[in-house]
């Protein structure tokens, strides 16, 4: 049989991140703030459903540490986080962003819990500072922020563990949701 028509290998691994994943409601002020941003030609806004905030990207994770990775992000109550997304940015290599001016202390917090938790369940977190931020658009050189948009609000409710899912399903999937 020839080798590039056989059916490729189930993957052994998934590509996962833990998130704040925004209701309706969040999502909706999201995307209305995107519409309010000055995009140049070629930008690749990022579709509604793909909008979240990043706590920890765990990347490839065997599947036999799957459960294990779960059950560590199961952290029980936390303080609850008031998000206020108020400060649009172009990061370097196109990346528009919006993020909070001030870091809450309940969300520095939660990353710390998390990773904590991820390195107790044999994860090593990203060593490079946490920068907070929903990250609006790609390929994204150019682009102004509006100059005086209404902050997103965003009261959120716990956390979610997310696979990256790749071609033909591209896109994300949420594995498991955490209550705050």
């Amino acid at each position: 049989m020839d080798p590039s028509s056989s059916p490729p290998r189930p993957s052994d691994s998934a590509r996962l991140f833990v998130a704040l994943w925004p209701g309706p409601a969040v999502r909706d002020a999201l995307v209305a703030q995107q519409a309010l941003w000055h995009w140049p030609a070629g930008v690749r806004p990022v579709a509604p459903e793909r909008l979240h905030l990043t706590l920890h990207f765990l990347g490839a994770v065997p599947d036999d540490r799957f459960e294990a990775v779960a059950a560590a992000l199961a952290l029980g109550p936390s303080a609850p986080i008031e998000l206020r997304l108020d400060r649009g940015e172009v990061w370097p290599r196109g990346i528009a962003v919006l993020g909070p001016a001030a870091v809450p202390p309940a969300l520095t917090a939660l990353h710390a819990r998390l990773a904590g938790a991820l390195t107790g369940a044999g994860v090593t977190p990203e060593s490079r500072p946490y920068r907070p931020h929903v990250t609006l658009a790609r390929h994204a050189d150019g682009a102004v922020p509006p100059a005086a948009a209404p902050a997103v609000v965003w009261q959120a409710e716990g956390h979610a563990l997310v696979e990256s899912c790749r071609a033909p399903q591209a896109g994300y999937r949420v594995l498991r949701r955490y209550p705050g």
